[in-house]
């Protein structure tokens, strides 16, 4: 097996999130609001805590609402270094 080979049977591994679009006022860009909950070192009790995201949306399909998967790529723009992967949940409002 050569290095070549090796390279095409390794799955790119790279870090993707889900969260909902705040904002799709800019044009290829949208907002979006990620949850994170993690447990407390010393009171052992469940911390939410939430991350506002910036990402490319190529085709401008995303509403404000919609559920979204995110993945991190290479630096868009000074803010945006996540894209759009795929849309789970379309939003409810018109």
């Amino acid at each position: 097996m050569t290095t070549n080979d090796i390279n095409s049977e390794v799955d790119r591994k790279t870090q993707s999130v889900v969260g909902s679009v705040l904002s799709a006022r800019m044009d290829k860009s949208i907002t979006v609001l990620t949850i994170r909950q993690y447990k407390h070192p010393l009171y052992k009790k469940y911390i939410r805590r939430s991350t506002k995201i910036h990402a490319h949306d190529e085709d401008n399909v995303c509403k404000a609402g919609d559920t979204v998967v995110i993945e991190h790529c290479r630096p868009i723009s000074r803010t945006k270094s996540w894209r759009l992967l795929r849309i789970l949940k379309r939003s409810e409002q018109e």
